[in-house]
């Protein structure tokens, strides 16, 4: 599985690309940050954005791609511009047919911590060990990328299996239509 990990942000959008299974060993395929000037308008940095993003889809190939799910803040032109670049990411997969992964960060940070709670410093830490990094990928944007993806290939089997049990209870309980006539 190679999986595209976006850390959504209007000035650094972390990208990180991450191949593997779980269970097994997992390789770095590439780290990044996508870079928009602070003093552009924002759908400008928009657009540098998808730009960027539709780059690394077109070089990395990924078969999915994870993205943060935004999250409330106090700071509401910081949530909106993470809301817009998320939505940049979504946008960017959907076009290629690409299906989309929505990660808390402390899903993310539970799934490669063991903590929900672990800052910046410990994330980095940790997926410099998972990856067998010499250094942690800096800035932090590109570390949360790869931690993202690494919580999407984690993950992901259990997701598929308890999609698959939900749709199998719901054909199991659905109520039995009877052709007209019959009743």
């Amino acid at each position: 599985m190679r999986v595209l990990g976006v850390d959504p942000g209007l000035t650094r959008c972390g990208v990180g690309v991450v191949e593997g299974t779980a269970g097994r060993p997992l390789r770095m395929a590439g780290v990044g940050v996508v870079r928009t000037p602070a003093d552009a308008d924002t759908p400008e940095r928009l657009v540098l954005i998808e730009r960027g993003i539709e780059q690394w889809l077109d070089e990395h190939r990924p078969e999915y791609v994870a993205v943060e799910r935004v999250f409330s803040q106090h700071n509401v032109r910081t949530v909106m511009g993470t809301a817009q670049a998320s939505a940049v990411a979504m946008l960017c997969a959907a076009r290629r047919g690409l299906p989309v992964a929505l990660h808390t960060p402390s899903e993310v940070k539970a799934a490669v911590t063991g903590s929900g709670r672990a800052d910046k410093a410990q994330v980095g830490s940790m997926v410099t060990r998972i990856l067998r990094l010499a250094a942690p990928p800096k800035p932090a944007d590109a570390a949360d990328a790869l931690a993202l993806a690494i919580c999407h290939i984690w993950r992901a089997p259990a997701t598929g299996r308890l999609q698959q049990a939900v749709a199998a209870h719901r054909r199991a309980t659905a109520p039995v239509r009877l052709p007209k006539g019959i009743r």
